[in-house]
């Protein structure tokens, strides 16, 4: 039987302390006499057992997943706020709760680092989060936003030697890197339904325009969100690829390139399959994240992902545990590790 492992889960549901100190920094950005310090928040284990207890564990008992892949809220990176100071506090704050979780439930959660970032200052700066989260914390993973500006884009496309120091540390510790935006601050996206889902689709195109791979072979990018608009329009991305002269995109992006299952509703979901290589589809959910309510057309969650891989007919029991557990280990080595030492 298949270990149940959602790579994709946010800390949605942290104590309300959290969002009142971040609230509170933010009125210290205008006024310094207001800037709280990070010894300022208090939240104690209790606390924290309590808000993953009664949402994210207990949903994942209900729906039969066993571990999650855990980073800090996706909203709430807003790198667009303030300076570097302000983000690389926020996010050592929001890792330490997430390793904090970790550790009261090493069976059930994984960290994953968000990083420091912050528009138009140069990526070395996230580095030493980003070795803290790993070395310290057994981070397996982090979260990359394309797109710090919060919706103006106006850092280089992905595949730009801006970003390779990022890349070199991401290869350095054999980590892969989730590519996911933060809170919109331009009204024409909304940040779930359009900011998201274009980024999705954005950070595909860069990667089908570049040459990334070639200077990193090993490097690994999971797209979030079924992957946006990708795997609808594949003959939209395979006919672009044609035309600017690229390699097919089997070997072009698709030996580094991954696609997670948070897709809520069984024809996008069997869709996914369809276009999508197995061997290039992470189990994840999202759970307590953008989508939360119940589909009145099948009385089930939205996100409860697990049942549209379990209800398809074009997935074989091997590819379902391809899915659910043995990518994810592959693309996730440090996480492959840690479960075997778990005995798992």
């Amino acid at each position: 039987m298949s270990l149940i492992i959602d790579c994709h889960g946010h800390y949605t549901t942290a104590p309300p302390q959290l969002e009142k100190w971040r609230n509170q920094q933010i009125l210290g950005i205008k006024d310094a006499s207001l800037m709280p310090k990070a010894s300022d928040l208090k939240i104690s284990d209790d606390e924290i057992r309590e808000s993953i207890n009664a949402n994210q564990l207990r949903l994942m008992k209900e729906r039969g997943n066993d571990l999650t892949l855990f980073s800090p809220r996706a909203s709430f990176m807003a790198h667009h706020i303030g300076d570097f100071n302000v983000s690389s506090t926020w996010a050592a704050i929001c890792n330490e709760l997430c390793f904090r979780v970790s550790q009261l439930f090493p069976e059930h959660f994984v960290p994953v680092a968000m990083l420091p970032q912050s528009p138009g200052v140069d990526p070395r700066t996230c580095l030493p989060e980003m070795v803290k989260c790993i070395e310290q914390y057994g981070g397996v993973g982090i979260n990359l936003n394309p797109d710090p500006s919060g919706g103006h884009w106006k850092e280089p496309p992905l595949t730009d030697k801006w970003w390779y120091p990022i890349y070199e540390k991401m290869v350095e510790y054999d980590v892969p890197a989730m590519i996911h935006v933060s809170t919109s601050c331009n009204p024409a996206f909304h940040t779930t339904g359009a900011h998201y889902l274009n980024a999705d689709t954005t950070a595909f195109m860069q990667l089908i325009q570049g040459d990334l791979f070639k200077d990193f072979p090993t490097l690994r990018f999971l797209i979030p969100h079924g992957g946006g608009a990708v795997p609808y329009h594949w003959g939209r991305f395979r006919g672009l690829a044609q035309e600017m002269k690229r390699p097919l995109l089997e070997s072009h992006v698709m030996n580094n390139v991954f696609f997670d299952t948070c897709v809520y509703h069984q024809p996008g979901i069997d869709l996914l399959n369809t276009v999508i290589p197995v061997k290039n589809v992470l189990f994840a959910s999202e759970m307590i994240g953008a989508v939360r309510g119940i589909d009145p057309t099948t009385g089930n969650y939205y996100d409860d992902t697990k049942k549209y891989i379990d209800a398809s007919t074009l997935l074989s029991p091997e590819d379902k545990h391809q899915i659910f557990e043995a990518n994810t280990r592959r693309v996730f080595p440090r996480l492959d590790a840690r479960l075997k030492k778990q005995g798992r």
